[in-house]
């Protein structure tokens, strides 16, 4: 293993153009940074625009400081959008992965990236449930993967969760640490792998107990939500946190889990909210109506 010194990151793709995804993509762009995104089919990727559109306006509203790099609006010039894999990291420093939580779509991303992108380029995945060692197999390059961990709403929640593998280089983990500071984040350089990371260890546990809460009939997603605002001063309760999550993403931890609890939470989703296209914030409504 290297410990040589490595090229700053400048050229970055974002591999999906999901409601983190392009959180992912537009923070690094407002930053300065050259960004690629890419998803798999014309579809997506059109669809991708009026997220970058909507993501002008909220950086606007919100004053998010970066206003060197030309502002909200410059940010769209330095996004390139594309769904040729191999177009998208040609010229790529860091890719980093965006795309739905499952093994299966995982593994046939990377290795058909390990195939395309240049010797140089670092890896990276945003999986919040996957180790760093659940996928570096099928990455053709361990010694330069690694988990980089977003927060939704990137641009105030600007956590930015590293943890490598036995593997992984540590010039290759202090140059997304870097790169994570100069795109706006507050890089959380974690030791070791753990499931879950930081945020989530502590994030999860609290939406099993919602759920729990909501499927043993104990109480509403309203109540909940108002006990857990006004009994820690949390500025949201955990179904408000599940929306801005997106109930699919919720759905398909959900589903991935072994637990019982977490199988029946996974149905009731999808019987109530996601066959009836109510996905959370990004479409309008999920537990709540937006």
């Amino acid at each position: 293993m290297s410990d040589s010194p490595i090229a700053p990151i400048q050229r970055v793709t974002v591999l999906g153009s999901g409601v983190l995804g392009s959180q992912i993509a537009f923070q690094a762009a407002f930053h300065g940074f050259d960004v690629t995104a890419y998803d798999v089919s014309d579809d997506a990727v059109a669809a991708a625009g009026p997220r970058f559109e909507q993501l002008v306006g909220v950086y606007e509203h919100d004053r998010v400081k970066g206003s060197e790099n030309g502002g909200a609006r410059a940010a769209l010039d330095r996004i390139r959008l594309t769904a040729d894999l191999g177009d998208a990291v040609r010229e790529a420093d860091l890719v980093i992965e965006a795309v739905p939580e499952s093994l299966d779509i995982k593994r046939d991303l990377y290795e058909k990236l390990a195939g395309v992108a240049p010797e140089h380029t670092i890896f990276a995945t945003n999986s919040s449930t996957l180790l760093p060692s659940d996928l570096k197999s099928f990455t053709g390059r361990p010694t330069r993967f690694l988990a980089l961990h977003y927060a939704n709403h990137v641009w105030q929640q600007n956590t930015a969760e590293v943890m490598g593998t036995t593997d992984t280089d540590p010039a290759v983990y202090e140059a997304v640490v870097d790169f994570a500071r100069r795109s706006g984040l507050e890089p959380i350089e974690i030791k070791k792998e753990k499931a879950g990371y930081v945020l989530n260890s502590l994030l999860v546990p609290l939406l099993n107990a919602a759920a729990g809460l909501l499927l043993e009939g104990v109480a509403d997603p309203a109540t909940v939500d108002k006990t857990w605002r006004i009994g820690t001063g949390a500025p949201l309760g955990p179904f408000q946190i599940f929306d801005v999550i997106g109930l699919t993403t919720a759905y398909n931890v959900s589903v991935a889990s072994p637990d019982e609890g977490s199988q029946y939470f996974a149905a009731y989703l999808k019987e109530n909210y996601i066959d009836k296209g109510k996905l959370g914030t990004a479409t309008g409504e999920g537990f709540y109506v937006y």
